[in-house]
């Protein structure tokens, strides 16, 4: 992209065919564990993930077929691995298992591809994710602590506490939704369109998300329209610390396509949104799950930084990586065939019964808490990660500073996604300390 550009229309390739949503009804009844015929089954049906209906699945799959293969779903034949080992194997081995053909079941359209550096095999992943991982590094997460308490706090001062309300809306969204304007140094008073494009981005076969290929598409040249403003704004100017000059100055960046600006655009987004602000949410809701945890946490606030690892384990607010095999490759007794895709469903690995001790429980006195998979491993982990383990510490420390309890009235409403597993809605009353 280089100087100042304009950020020319993408590809439209209408029809229903690429909007493609499978799934059971909303009130239809869900097979049990028990009941599944595994020759056919495909876990990625997006009610399971609404309903919540898939622990059972995935414990039948981890014991009787860990590497399984769907022959049929909406998004074509792919392996689901679902034991913690098998998992560490498939993310590790980067020569073997590639990222290039995408990171979820869904494949990218031919006709609107949007290229990130999390897609990408080495070098080019490298170094385009050298371009931005300073922003957070150390120096930067001492800076921005003190901004995210007293944001924080003010989240927390300004609820109106004497009646229930959404804490999805009035506190996760909205304090991730302030870092990321500030991770992109974007205008503040429109900081909830990064909010709105992080749910398109995933939400591509979620009708309450989109309702068309073409309402979809359309919201995200909307977000490359914005960003390439700021790009066009920035890429004359000296260079500053934030996430689009850092692009725009970026030696292996500056000359994106407007596709791979956009992509890389998403992938901030969505890994700086979606995964915090579900975590915030998935934190309170397990707290009131185990209220005994919630007791040992109030009575021992030197417990936050585990009971962080062990709420993002026990969230683990992306389900699924996937991973497309360069070559033949024997796992679990089955030969991963080269071209086959690959899930590796973190969800299950967290879970896993031979690598931890009451694993559906939240424990935040877990042994070796922080070994996880929330984040991924190798080349691929996260590079936010501090950051989101950050800003769910100081969420815990002003929580204990000011509430006595807070409780969750009714079951959250969920995201109908085998991707991003997460909460739309969780309507919560708080009691305040005296």
């Amino acid at each position: 992209m280089a100087d100042t550009v304009t950020a020319a229309p993408l590809p439209n390739k209408a029809g229903a065919e690429a909007f493609r949503i499978n799934g059971f009804a909303k009130d239809a009844k869900l097979p049990t564990g028990a009941q599944l015929d595994l020759a056919t089954f495909d876990i990625t049906d997006p009610e399971y993930w609404r309903r919540e209906a898939y622990w059972d699945y995935f414990a039948r799959m981890r014991k009787e077929d860990p590497v399984h293969w769907c022959p049929d779903s909406p998004y074509g034949p792919y392996w689901s691995v679902t034991s913690y080992k098998d998992i560490m194997t498939i993310d590790t081995t980067h020569g073997v298992f590639s990222s290039e053909g995408g990171i979820t079941v869904v494949d990218q359209d031919p006709d609107f591809q949007l290229p990130m550096f999390i897609a990408m095999d080495p070098p080019k992943h490298d170094l385009q994710r050298k371009t931005v991982q300073s922003i957070v590094g150390p120096d930067n997460l001492k800076s921005f602590e003190s901004l995210i308490r007293s944001r924080t706090a003010q989240v927390f001062d300004e609820l109106d506490v004497s009646k229930p309300f959404d804490w999805v809306d009035k506190v996760s969204i909205e304090l991730t939704t302030m870092m990321l304007a500030t991770l992109f140094d974007f205008p503040f008073e429109d900081r909830r369109k990064l909010t709105r494009w992080s749910d398109v981005a995933t939400g591509r076969n979620n009708p309450d998300i989109v309702t068309s290929e073409e309402q979809w598409r359309g919201e995200l040249l909307e977000c490359l329209g914005y960003f390439t403003r700021l790009w066009n704004e920035r890429v004359n100017a000296p260079a500053k610390g934030d996430l689009v000059s850092m692009l725009a100055h970026g030696e292996h960046t500056r000359n994106m396509t407007p596709q791979e600006y956009l992509g890389n655009l998403i992938l901030l987004i969505v890994g700086g949104n979606d995964t915090t602000r579900n975590s915030m949410t998935g934190g309170v809701y397990a707290m009131n799950k185990w209220p005994d945890q919630w007791e040992k946490l109030k009575a021992d606030p030197a417990l936050v930084p585990s009971a962080v690892s062990e709420i993002i384990r026990w969230q683990t607010p992306l389900a699924h990586m996937r991973r497309t095999a360069l070559a033949d490759y024997e796992i679990g007794g089955k030969t991963i065939r080269q071209g086959e895709k690959v899930l590796m469903w973190y969800a299950s690995g967290n879970r896993d019964e031979t690598q931890y001790t009451r694993p559906n429980d939240l424990w935040i006195e877990r042994p070796m808490v922080r070994r996880h998979l929330s984040f991924g491993f190798g080349i691929h982990r996260c590079v936010g990660n501090r950051l989101a383990e950050l800003q769910l510490q100081v969420l815990w420390e002003e929580i204990l500073k000011r509430f006595d309890k807070i409780e969750v009235l009714e079951e959250p409403e969920r995201v109908p996604s085998s991707f991003v597993k997460g909460y739309t809605k969780m309507m919560v009353r708080v009691t305040p300390k005296r």
